[in-house]
């Protein structure tokens, strides 16, 4: 009989197998002779005292214990039903691994490039500043996440199994970790190869996965989706459309207009991305202490309501380093993400203010306002640093203060910073609320305001700024049956496990209504 054992120690005893069996046993009252098996179930870092501990969480058995993985049935489908997914992000490439579970046959068009093949993409806009519209950091198998960290701790827990999520990315390489940490992490050197893995695994068990393959058009009949155009070329016929695009993909919203196919305009949140030395963050949370062997390079997460919106940190990344993460020429847009190491010198976070449709005058009137406010504000990122994809940036000191900074410490940008004042590139409603949502957090983080640290704009790509409405229950569009919005691009998931997770949704929905 398995039990769950849950006790507390510090770093160094977490690392120390015999203090761990030994406190297993006190725990247990166990005073047989026989052998007791154990593993981890959770581990998570408690900081908040001087005193650092580790909360434990243990599978203990008198008898081996049961793999750690289910036993995945995935099914071979090359003459099964056909299920058409647009996007190999995570939400793309997780409905096709539910296909294959489920007995459907999974098609995938994806608009960017192959894995490896991004990376002479990414290395481009990275050294030259170069932005291929079909290919960057948002563009391409694996979605935004593969390129920008794979982090995977959610908060959707209501949502779906994540579990089962991060199950099948050990399946396909992840380290066992993640099964254990209370914030599981990949890191972008890894990432690429487990999604490589699940692409040839989609087709070697009978499904499609084709690259530079962009939806261009859409054919709906008596409110059903009858068929899609690929390239503007090829039209492929369809009565199962998984619309898995991502909230970069802004074309598909208003392809989606173009047909008065009913899209809404959504809460999201903007702002920028803050970049501290990491040996500091390392020192304000373990209380004068370095990461190192027992303590990972430390995190934050800071949230303040101000004049009545949310202000946060978003997507932290310790160790990390920033990226350029436009998807057009003449837009500025940055992201963070780190190694599996997390060994940068640099964290960054995003600090971001909520917005709100109401904030516009033709919300009630204009599904896209929102969109067309996070497009403004990365033109004029883009305007401001010249016309290049060289970062506006100022030093939280001066952008406190209101000064233009005429020198700055060493960022992890690599194309580079050019100096303007915040208030240049965001309405009053954003700089004012970050001010002070930044001076809320130097009294929780002590010297969080410093010449040292360093404001990047903008941080707009937090989350879909349109909704494509569905049904709760169907998965489908409200308007139009065979067609269901998926994910981050539709506005119902944030990261990589909730996308997976409403992906594979999408799936069994059909099936569902494929098996009626």
């Amino acid at each position: 009989m398995m039990q769950l054992v849950t006790f507390t120690c510090s770093p160094e005893q977490a690392l120390d197998e015999s203090y761990l069996l030994l406190e297993i046993k006190n725990q247990l009252n166990f005073s047989s002779k026989n052998k007791l098996f154990f593993r981890w179930k959770k581990r998570s870092l408690d900081a908040r005292n001087r005193t650092i501990k580790v909360n434990c969480s243990f599978e203990v058995s008198e008898e081996v214990l049961p793999n750690l993985l289910p036993d995945f049935d995935f099914k071979s489908v090359g003459n099964e039903k056909p299920i058409h997914i647009i996007g190999a992000g995570p939400a793309g490439l997780f409905a096709a691994l539910e296909c294959l579970l489920l007995g459907l046959k999974p098609v995938l068009f994806e608009r960017g490039k192959e894995v490896r093949a991004r990376r002479r993409d990414l290395a481009q806009l990275n050294k030259e500043g170069l932005v291929n519209p079909e290919s960057n950091y948002c563009f391409g198998e694996g979605g935004a996440g593969t390129y920008s960290d794979g982090k995977l701790y959610t908060r959707s827990k209501k949502r779906g199994d994540v579990d089962r999520i991060l199950q099948l990315l050990v399946y396909f390489g992840a380290h066992e970790n993640i099964l254990v940490e209370a914030h599981p992490h990949i890191g972008t050197n890894k990432l690429p190869q487990i999604i490589e893995k699940i692409r040839q695994f989609i087709i070697e068990k009978g499904g499609e996965v084709h690259f530079e393959s962009k939806l261009t058009d859409l054919k709906v009949d008596s409110k059903t989706i009858t068929s899609f155009e690929i390239n503007a070329s090829q039209w492929i016929e369809t009565d199962s459309l998984i619309l898995a695009t991502g909230h970069s993909a802004r074309d598909i919203f208003y392809l989606l207009q173009k047909h008065k196919i009913r899209i809404e305009a959504k809460p999201f949140a903007i702002g920028v991305r803050v970049e501290h030395q990491q040996s500091f963050i390392d020192q304000l949370q373990y209380h004068n202490q370095l990461s190192g062997e027992l303590l990972p390079p430390a995190s934050y997460s800071l949230v303040s309501q101000i004049d009545g919106r949310g202000v946060y940190s978003f997507c932290m990344c310790p160790g990390g380093i920033i990226a350029p993460c436009a998807t057009s020429d003449g837009e500025v847009v940055t992201n963070g993400w780190s190694p599996s190491k997390r060994n940068n010198p640099y964290a960054n976070s995003g600090i971001v203010v909520s917005i709100d449709p109401s904030d516009f005058p033709n919300f009630k009137t204009n599904p896209l306002v929102c969109l067309e406010f996070q497009k403004m504000i990365e033109g004029k990122a883009w305007a401001a640093a010249g016309k290049n994809q060289k970062v506006p940036a100022q030093t939280l000191k001066d952008f406190i203060d209101r000064k233009k900074s005429t020198h700055f410490p060493e960022s992890s940008y690599y194309i580079g910073l050019t100096s303007v004042e915040m208030d240049d590139i965001f309405p009053a409603f954003v700089v004012d609320r970050l001010r002070k949502g930044f001076k809320e957090f130097d009294k929780k983080m002590p010297g969080f305001i410093s010449q040292q640290a360093i404001v990047h704009a903008p941080e707009s790509r937090t989350s879909s700024p349109v909704l494509i409405p569905r049904n709760h229950e169907t998965m489908e569009h409200v308007d139009i049956i065979g067609l269901y919005p998926c994910a981050e691009g539709a506005g119902y998931a944030g990261g990589i496990v909730s996308a997976a997770i409403d992906g594979a949704k999408c799936v069994q929905a059909i099936h569902n209504k494929i098996s009626k």
